[in-house]
């Protein structure tokens, strides 16, 4: 099994090798113009699917609310705002994502919930908040991130810095499946593409 998933391996890196050379020589922007779109028409299905889940995360954010203000919600890796239904009403939430495109899609979804307050897009790395001040924020909100990004105890770090004292991290990720799925042959050979 492992010598016919390292050849699908491959087989992936060889049919991607035109990818790895447009971003090389710098023709890749358009995977940034392109991403937020597919993410934003994804989500649409996902969120249906992953619906009990997320309000099972999210059901405790009341908890962390500050006496007498708004609570504070930094979302890291935003993308176009998949968890926003999910926050309780008044929040105030700055975004972070390292793709700039994502704002337009992220616009969309603040229209559809006018039950948030929306502060900010700010671009950057989760690795790298320096926009963001320290103790600032009630909650950081983490979702299908951590397995993209560089650095992830950097991330965490970054978090904490930012998190009020009693604030909270809510993070949501998936996880490599049972070696005995299909599932987990395919995170395997598509390993080398992402």
């Amino acid at each position: 099994m492992t010598l016919f998933m390292n050849a699908c391996a491959l087989l992936v890196n060889v049919l991607t090798l035109p990818l790895h050379i447009a971003a090389v020589i710098g023709l890749a922007s358009f995977y940034k113009r392109f991403f937020p779109r597919f993410v934003y028409n994804f989500t649409l299905a996902y969120n249906e699917m992953m619906k009990e889940k997320k309000r099972e995360l999210f059901r405790n954010l009341d908890k962390f609310f500050p006496p007498k203000v708004s609570l504070r919600i930094l979302e890291l890796g935003c993308g176009s705002g998949a968890n926003f239904e999910h926050y309780p009403t008044g929040c105030r939430i700055t975004c972070i994502d390292p793709n700039p495109h994502f704002q337009k899609y992220l616009e969309k979804s603040t229209v559809k919930n006018d039950h948030l307050v929306y502060d900010s897009f700010i671009v950057a790395s989760g690795e790298n908040l320096k926009a963001v001040e320290d103790n600032s924020m009630d909650v950081v909100v983490c979702t299908l991130v951590l397995c993209s990004v560089q650095d992830t105890q950097k991330v965490l770090q970054e978090a904490k810095r930012v998190l009020r004292p009693g604030g909270a991290l809510f993070f949501l990720e998936h996880v490599v499946s049972d070696p005995s799925s299909w599932i987990y042959f395919f995170q395997h050979v598509l390993q080398p593409f992402w």
